[in-house]
């Protein structure tokens, strides 16, 4: 029977543990992943308890109380707290979703929480998204037109509009894209449910007029036809989209343009 082992320098080893304090009431433990590439040591996994007496009711805030009380060496993105930029994307309770939308309450207990599954590590909790984002870029996310530009605007039909629902509201936070096993082994290849979600937005937007080359770009045994329809990505998606769909009615277009 074959064995399959990691490499020693990814095995994650137990780290230090940060209890709380005597007059703590309310103690909660985090389990939070660590890396960092200066030391040159393995991964290893953190403690902390946290009094959430004093603490807000989001994981996102667990962090930061972390980093301003106890450990100002963690690190993590965040910046609206919103659930809008989907900069916080990370594992929390083995589930990839924003941390600023996430309750401390909803996430069993001890909340483990690591970076976004399958993609290098930058430090801690950060992981390097330059693929992905080449990726989005690389379906050229914008109307393009061959028409005259109109005075004001491009107009649309409420019906026109409607059709984009479930699709713009995408933010690009990653966590389709890296709960989904066929772009965790080609994710140099496959776009991914993310890129995908938005390529369809572009396709069936009624102002925009280069269907076809945005259909040719896609059409590639890799960059389209990878997804299995595992359904990871509208279980994981933080904003309650699903991609999966946007994947089929592409496939559905590919599909009558050769009729």
């Amino acid at each position: 029977m074959a064995e399959f082992t990691l490499p020693k320098n990814s095995k994650i080893g137990k780290g230090q543990h940060h209890p709380a304090k005597s007059d703590a009431k309310n103690v909660r433990t985090f389990r939070i992943y660590r890396w960092t590439p200066d030391d040159g040591e393995n991964p290893h996994i953190d403690t902390y308890d946290v009094d959430l007496a004093s603490c807000g009711p989001m994981v996102l805030d667990a962090l930061i109380k972390i980093k301003n009380e106890i450990d100002s060496t963690l690190t993590f993105r965040r910046s609206c707290r919103e659930g809008v930029c989907g900069s916080c994307a990370m594992n929390i309770g083995g589930m990839n979703t924003l941390a600023c939308t996430r309750g401390i309450d909803d996430v069993p207990a001890p909340v483990t929480i690591y970076p976004l599954p399958h993609q290098e590590v930058i430090k801690d909790l950060v992981p390097d998204l330059s693929v992905f984002f080449a990726q989005h870029a690389s379906i050229e996310p914008w109307l393009k037109t061959v028409s005259p530009a109109p005075e004001k605007e491009w107009l649309q039909a409420p019906e026109d509009r409607s059709k984009l629902d479930g699709l713009y509201e995408c933010i690009l936070c990653a966590c389709c894209s890296t709960s989904c096993p066929s772009y965790w082994w080609n994710g140099d290849r496959y776009l991914g449910p993310a890129v995908l979600l938005q390529a369809y937005r572009w396709l069936i937007d009624s102002r925009d007029e280069a269907q076809g080359e945005r259909l040719d770009n896609l059409e590639d045994p890799f960059r389209l036809y990878r997804c299995h329809t595992i359904m990871n990505c509208a279980q994981t998606c933080p904003k309650g989209l699903n991609p999966a769909k946007a994947i089929v009615h592409i496939k559905e277009m590919m599909v009558q343009r050769r009729q």
